[in-house]
């Protein structure tokens, strides 16, 4: 029996959020968006498949930057409305070129960035 992306519960746009952490450290890189079609495309093809809110189209990571996603597994969560892809990425996981996109910290009421672009 295998698994079946309807089964998961969307959003009222038809997607469901997933959180792109690291496998080997636990590092989480990024969030972003799935349709049942990129969930699909990321699991027959193992390079993870996202939704573009803005360009209203599939989006390979790495496809234009290089800084690809490797699936390793991809988990749901308990009420099936959220996933987290573990996967091994190739470089910045950010547009930003940082590591992650979770790179300002609030700290004593304001933000401080607290990590720098990959060189």
């Amino acid at each position: 029996m295998g698994f079946d992306p309807a089964t998961l519960r969307y959003n009222e746009a038809g997607l469901v959020p997933v959180i792109a952490q690291e496998a080997a450290s636990g590092e989480v890189l990024m969030l972003a968006w799935m349709n049942a079609e990129a969930v699909a495309r990321t699991l027959e093809t193992g390079r993870v498949t996202y939704w573009s809110r803005s360009r209203q189209a599939f989006w390979v990571k790495g496809e234009t930057s290089g800084h690809v996603q490797k699936l390793v597994e991809l988990r749901i969560d308990c009420d099936r409305d959220a996933l987290l892809a573990l996967v091994e990425q190739e470089g910045p996981a950010c547009h930003t070129n940082r590591r992650s996109c979770f790179y300002t910290a609030v700290r004593d009421g304001g933000e401080v960035v607290i990590m720098d672009p990959m060189v």
